[in-house]
């Protein structure tokens, strides 16, 4: 039997049948004997054949694409966040935390990698002085300008919430972002009935704290469909009427990620990183040497692009913090 993985809590692995049941099931050892070098060889959103008699998952179906960060336990394994993915919504917020731009440039660029487009959602619209407001417009240009679609919202008041529901349309959206911003407020938002824990910012340190410890895949209802379901819940509480999930690309799901503090960025060769971001890729193509590097050489595009400000400093920085991971080899926390 196939099925759709639709939550991970590390040892169990919820799967949505093709028929619409929903099996707790556990991974044969040979999985990590496999050359997956992976702290999770399933992720959320694999598509996967199931012994049902004793609920072991025997297989796993290609990949479309994923998500994917260096483990920060394991340096030499990877993490991966989900697997099949339309899109991946970023919440940032420029406070109550801050979400630095290494961490945003960092996402953006493993996204870039695994061809996954990215919509960065600009989070707590209402809690903003003016001054963090003028901030946070400038942080949208930058990102419109290089091209990624940006949206301001604030989940606890509902502003902008129906314009960013109707994104989610026909898709599988992978939900992101730094602990505290508040992901999980803005699912409540998005998926009635979801009621997930939200946590209050520590004010010592404008940090957040941990309230999602999985990854877990819930439908998101449409209110103009003739077939709106109920979100999916790994106890089976509201399973879908018609929850064939190889129709899946007609069903809108959201994959709810905890929250992470930093993004190491996995299997990236140096000469790679400047294709993944966008405008200094552009630049790049103008430089003197084919395998400048753009951190010293006579002649570089990139450089002189940098001082005229046709590449912001802040994205420069963090194509500059991406080599010098290769370089260490080791991973390197975005603080």
């Amino acid at each position: 039997m196939k099925g759709l993985v639709i939550k991970n809590t590390g040892s169990w692995y919820t799967v949505l049948l093709d028929d619409g049941q929903l099996l707790d099931c556990k991974i044969k050892g040979n999985f990590r004997l496999k050359g997956i070098r992976s702290t999770n060889p399933v992720a959320v959103g694999d598509r996967v054949v199931v012994e049902c008699e004793t609920s072991y998952i025997t297989a796993i179906e290609d990949r479309r694409n994923y998500i994917i960060r260096k483990s920060p336990n394991l340096s030499k394994q990877s993490h991966i966040i989900a697997a099949n993915v339309d899109q991946a919504f970023l919440i940032v917020t420029v406070n109550y935390p801050e979400t630095s731009t290494t961490f945003i440039d960092r996402f953006l660029a493993s996204a870039e990698a695994y061809r996954v487009p990215v919509v960065l959602v600009f989070n707590k619209t209402d809690l903003l002085s003016d001054e963090e407001r003028h901030y946070q417009q400038m942080m949208v240009t930058l990102y419109e300008t290089i091209g990624y679609e940006c949206r301001e919202v604030s989940a606890a008041t509902g502003e902008g919430i129906d314009a960013l529901k109707a994104l989610l349309r026909g898709k599988i959206t992978l939900l992101s972002g730094n602990s505290g911003v508040g992901k999980s407020t803005l699912i409540n938002q998005l998926v009635p009935g979801a009621n997930l824990r939200t946590a209050e910012i520590s004010d010592a340190h404008n940090t957040g704290m941990h309230t999602t410890t999985f990854s877990e895949m819930l439908q998101v209802p449409m209110s103009d469909s003739a077939h709106d379901t109920p979100a999916v819940h790994s106890d089976g509480s509201s399973a879908p009427s018609d929850a064939s999930t190889e129709g899946h690309e007609a069903v809108s799901w959201l994959i709810d990620t905890p929250g992470i503090k930093g993004f190491g960025t996995f299997d990236m060769e140096p000469e790679e990183i400047c294709g993944y971001f966008k405008e200094i890729f552009r630049f790049a193509r103008d430089c003197r040497f084919s395998n400048c590097t753009h951190t010293h050489e006579p002649g570089c595009a990139v450089i002189k692009a940098v001082e005229e400000h046709y590449i912001a400093q802040s994205r420069y920085q963090s194509y500059l913090s991406m080599l010098e991971d290769k370089e260490e080899g080791k991973y390197r926390k975005a603080y």
